[in-house]
């Protein structure tokens, strides 16, 4: 596989942030996921780093290099998230758990598969098209759909989500896919800091018109600036199946130079069941983006 990928998140007007984001991959396979801490309960950024690093356990043991069944595994990999969730309230004897929305995308073969629970988006461009957006597990977005047969009273708060990691009930999981993709075809994954200040056809028009490296930081950038002193934590992170040389060289990775049992990930990942998210913080966080980056860097460097 080859592809271009771009990854960034600011705190915004936030005491802390609470938004995790990441990706991992073998030689034929990838995984992008981005999880949001919900807000009202305790330790979401631990609720998101927990998420995240289930995620990249379960890929790291299952892909080997490839998954045998994408869809299943996104499904199943989400509910373990849901499950670390739980046991960790349990272990630190919680009174409530801590909650997170999560998006994840599985590259494999030439086709795309993606899940999500909550309402952290994934929207795929294709040219200058929108093409799929994750459709939110809000009261807003059922409104939409549903209106004419369950009206929902306006009084009522529309944004609330109806399912998370963590909830005390089983969570949604939509799974989509597979969806086959083309040279060129973008897909940006994000925190709802970002597309709750910035419209879907501004998201696209920038996606579309910039290079991933250039359009991500611009968008969460703009989001920062609309959302003013109180902007929520923006987070994004976006890849570029079969970019072009020019994406190539900003950030690009050539899964085909690992071996068959090798994982490369910019998610920290311990043993399943075995968690430790406590010390986690913006600096540590940033440390390891920029870590990333310098290696993709170098890489570049290397093929050239």
């Amino acid at each position: 596989m080859r592809f271009a990928v771009y990854q960034v998140s600011r705190k915004g007007g936030r005491e802390k942030n609470e938004d995790r984001m990441g990706y991992c991959y073998t030689r034929d396979a990838g995984l992008f996921a981005l999880a949001d801490g919900m807000g009202g309960h305790p330790q979401g950024e631990v609720a998101a780093q927990l998420a995240l690093q289930t995620l990249a356990a379960l890929f790291q043991r299952d892909a080997r290099p490839r998954l045998a069944d994408p869809l299943a595994f996104l499904r199943m990999a989400v509910l373990a998230g849901h499950r670390e969730l739980q046991q960790y309230a349990r272990r630190h004897g919680l009174g409530d758990t801590p909650r997170t929305t999560v998006v994840a995308c599985v590259l494999q073969g030439d086709a795309a598969y993606w899940a999500h629970c909550g309402d952290s988006r994934l929207y795929m461009v294709r040219g200058d098209k929108l093409v799929a957006r994750t459709r939110d597990h809000s009261y807003i977005e059922l409104q939409g759909v549903l209106n004419q047969v369950v009206p929902i009273s306006a009084s009522f708060n529309r944004n609330v989500l109806f399912t998370c990691l963590g909830s005390p009930t089983e969570p949604m999981v939509d799974a989509v896919g597979p969806v086959r993709l083309q040279p060129g075809d973008r897909v940006l994954l994000c925190s709802d800091g970002l597309w709750g200040n910035v419209g879907d056809a501004e998201i696209t028009s920038e996606i579309a018109a910039r290079q991933i490296a250039d359009a991500v930081p611009e968008l969460v950038e703009r989001a920062l600036r609309q959302g003013g002193e109180k902007c929520d934590n923006v987070t994004a992170i976006a890849f570029e199946w079969e970019a072009d040389d020019d994406a190539d060289a900003q950030g690009g990775v050539q899964t085909q130079v690992l071996g068959e049992d090798l994982f490369a990930s910019s998610i920290q990942t311990v043993a399943v069941g075995d968690a430790q998210a406590d010390e986690i913080d913006d600096a540590e966080i940033e440390r390891s983006i920029q870590e990333i980056n310098d290696a993709i860097r170098r890489a570049s460097d290397k093929r050239q």
